[in-house]
């Protein structure tokens, strides 16, 4: 969505001044002004500079992209619930217990109801964020219409309305950006079940995000009877992770073709699949290996590729009568 906004600075300019060439929109305005009294020209054109600059600036096409981008790329990720130690009880020597030792103390009931409430608080958090981005979206171009009206009774007559929907999407742009800080998606509860324990361990609950798992397109690529694949993601983790890959032959034509597919564990962001058949069509999909502590993974990354034709059944017409020759094979990496 692009707009453009023209006219700047006209509040500045002398329109009683003599000008021998004016465009249209100059032309308008010359003719509104000799409507309005002077004083009314001033507050129009002043509050048309304030709607202006509010567009250019604070809910510009830019920023709104940048935003939807954002946008769709949470949608993308992987939503996980992080736990994040604190202090032990005053007295005790250890200062911080580590997260395996932390899952020994947690009810694993309490742990799985706890990853239910995570999935539900993240799946409201998107559609929050959704909801909020269409009401800038809206605000924009309502606005923008205002902007290009050559009405000037809203600035003069309703400029309270108008203000007050500045400010209303000022307020949704404040929230929208509050929504979008990692550290509001967060959950609380109490874990540890009390066994008598004199020291039960502070822990707090978090909702983390992992960028999504994506496939190389350039770097991926199917041969004959097996294929490279690559993926990445980007924002590189502090440990090396692991994948699950599948794939799957696209329209078998037999049930021996049916089985033509599967998972695999993978635990870098390379693999060639093999023993795929030449000159069809295979699905290939990516994301992180299943977790424990993930609640919430909408979306895997897919790839479409079909391997290279085998070669022509029988000789061909210019070796009739003679022995073929070997035929030359793509090697492995």
């Amino acid at each position: 969505m692009n707009f453009q906004v023209t006219g700047l600075g006209l509040d500045k300019m002398k329109l009683d001044s003599p000008q021998s060439f004016l465009d249209q929109e100059e032309a308008e305005e010359a003719e509104d002004q000799q409507l309005l009294e002077p004083e009314a020209w001033r507050a129009y054109m002043e509050r048309r500079t304030v709607l202006r600059e509010f567009l250019t600036s604070d809910l510009s096409p830019h920023l709104l992209k940048r935003h939807h981008a954002r946008m769709e790329l949470l949608k993308k990720c992987s939503y996980y619930i992080e736990i994040l130690p604190k202090h032990l009880a005053l007295g005790d020597q250890n200062p911080l217990v580590l997260p395996n030792t932390m899952f020994q103390l947690i009810d694993p009931w309490k742990f799985q109801r706890m990853k239910k409430v995570g999935t539900a608080q993240t799946k409201i958090q998107l559609l929050l964020l959704g909801a909020l981005l269409e009401q800038l979206d809206h605000g924009r171009a309502e606005l923008d219409a205002l902007l290009e009206s050559p009405d000037p009774q809203p600035f003069l007559a309703g400029w309270g309305l108008v203000a007050q929907r500045l400010a209303d999407l000022s307020a949704v742009m404040d929230s929208f950006l509050a929504t979008m800080v990692p550290g509001h998606l967060h959950i609380k509860h109490r874990l540890v079940s009390d066994i008598g324990a004199t020291k039960i361990p502070h822990i707090r609950l978090m909702l983390s995000t992992k960028t999504p798992v994506m496939f190389d397109r350039k770097g991926s690529v199917a041969h004959q009877d097996w294929a490279s694949l690559r993926w990445f993601v980007t924002t590189q983790p502090a440990a090396p992770e692991q994948f699950e890959l599948r794939f799957k032959l696209l329209d078998p034509r037999t049930q021996q073709e049916c089985m033509q597919g599967g998972i695999i564990p993978v635990a870098a962001c390379t693999f060639d699949v093999h023993n795929l058949l030449p000159n069809r069509s295979y699905r290939f999909t990516v994301k992180r290996a299943e977790s424990y502590t993930l609640v919430y993974e909408p979306w895997r990354d897919s790839l479409t590729l079909q391997t290279r034709p085998g070669p022509p059944e029988g000789p061909t017409p210019s070796r009739l009568g003679k022995p073929g020759l070997p035929l030359t094979t793509l090697s492995e990496r």
